[in-house]
């Protein structure tokens, strides 16, 4: 069976003109909405969400093109552009009966909480990420033989067809290599959760891989805009991550406080699956945000 988490219910909300979101949605009280990343589903945020849903309504989507959400074709280039990921959200968010909620997201889904943040800041009262540095910063920080570590954000970044293709060939020995390295606990990814995970990907390549081109593309060319006007994240924003800077040579906390000047940055001694590897850290900087 597929694992669930306890307690939360299960419904597909249309956001956009044929496009549904798969959510689970739990408990009472203010709205917190939580986005995953990649290679994985709304289930990374079991624990978090559980614990959470006893003070609120925790909202955890699948992302377009992920998991049990609609996968529409991408036809020019927008259709998995963070803009337009985020706008289901802030959809997904209202459908349910709220116009204004915190929001948390890990990899590719605190990039989409950052986009939300910037597009919709009426909607967005608090942000968190997990893991991650705004799309910009993320390709300037890549450079030298240190770019390995992100080998798949070139590879996915390609024009169609070639990704799509290699990773199609593969894809449970593709996807689960990112399980395996970025995790310090195995534990903490159970096999029926990894199953779940690895059965989500293989089905998703092409929707997975245009949200990672539209990253080096479109998601660039809007962060530039807002850079080059100057707008930031007008919400308290809390960060945390692996300390990446000192492995990469770069001042993380600096790089964020750019975008965010209500900042609190963290770094976090376990694996880049924190939410599941150490959910009590999370579920406390969630807190600890929600109380600035």
């Amino acid at each position: 069976m597929t694992p669930t988490i306890p307690g939360f219910a299960h419904q597909h909300v249309p956001v956009a003109d044929g496009v549904r979101l798969h959510v689970a949605v739990g408990g009472s009280g203010s709205p917190v909405v939580l986005l995953h990343g990649f290679p994985q589903t709304h289930l990374m945020w079991r624990h978090v969400a559980a614990d959470l849903a006893r003070e609120h309504t925790v909202i955890c989507p699948d992302l377009r093109g992920y998991g049990a959400s609609d996968k529409p074709a991408d036809a020019d280039g927008a259709t998995y552009s963070k803009r337009t990921m985020a706008a289901d959200v802030v959809a997904l968010a209202r459908a349910l009966g709220h116009d204004r909620f915190a929001l948390a997201g890990h990899d590719r889904g605190a990039l989409v909480a950052v986009r939300a943040g910037l597009d919709h800041p009426e909607a967005v009262s608090h942000l968190l990420s997990l893991d991650v540095l705004p799309t910009l910063d993320m390709w300037d920080v890549m450079h030298g033989t240190t770019a390995a570590v992100g080998f798949h954000l070139y590879l996915m970044a390609q024009q169609p067809g070639l990704p799509e293709e290699l990773i199609g060939a593969a894809p449970d020995a593709f996807f689960g290599h990112f399980l395996d390295i970025w995790t310090r606990d195995p534990a903490a990814i159970p096999a029926d959760v990894r199953a779940a995970y690895l059965k989500a990907s293989r089905e998703a390549v092409p929707s997975i891989v245009a949200d990672y081109r539209a990253s080096a593309h479109i998601d660039v060319r809007h962060d530039q805009a807002d850079r080059d006007a100057g707008n930031r994240l007008t919400m308290p924003v809390s960060v945390l991550q692996q300390d990446w800077g000192a492995a990469l040579g770069f001042d993380a906390a600096a790089l964020w406080r750019a975008w965010a000047p209500d900042l609190h940055h963290g770094t976090v001694t376990c694996g880049h699956f924190m939410a599941e590897e150490e959910p009590t850290v999370v579920s406390g900087a969630i807190r600890d945000l929600l109380a600035r």
